[in-house]
């Protein structure tokens, strides 16, 4: 859905989880996708990958990720998505969560109410950066 909008696709850009899923829908959809990756070495990176970013900085790339994004949509709640999610409110960013559980969802609106928004649907994710960002295609 983010390559039908004509937006760029940033992920972590490893063949694993969501973002492997997210890349392979974006190139599907010819799709432009990014992906930056912790580690100097190229084994994981997902095929459905364009443009392949080594980093070599584990989880510090985190950082890279939150700041080059303009919507941020956060698929799911692991130890890294939860990570993205925090630097991304910290560094003053709107947040879609999608698929979150509830203590996931209370736990980040606590923090930034104003910054977090919750979808129940990829629709709702797209609809919402979109408003959120004044986003047309």
């Amino acid at each position: 859905m983010i390559a039908e909008e004509g937006w760029v696709l940033l992920t972590g850009g490893r063949d694993a989880g969501v973002m492997a899923a997210a890349s392979q829908g974006a190139k599907s959809a010819q799709g432009l996708t990014i992906g930056i990756l912790p580690t100097a070495d190229s084994t994981q990176i997902s095929a459905a990958i364009d443009l392949p970013i080594l980093t070599g900085l584990g989880s510090a790339r985190n950082w890279i990720n939150v700041l080059s994004s303009q919507g941020i949509i956060a698929c799911g709640m692991g130890a890294g998505t939860a990570s993205e999610v925090a630097l991304a409110l910290k560094a003053g960013r709107r947040v879609v969560l999608l698929n979150s559980s509830p203590e996931s969802k209370n736990f980040f609106q606590q923090l930034a109410p104003e910054k977090v928004e919750i979808a129940d649907t990829p629709e709702d994710a797209i609809r919402i950066v979109k408003t959120d960002l004044n986003l047309q295609r």
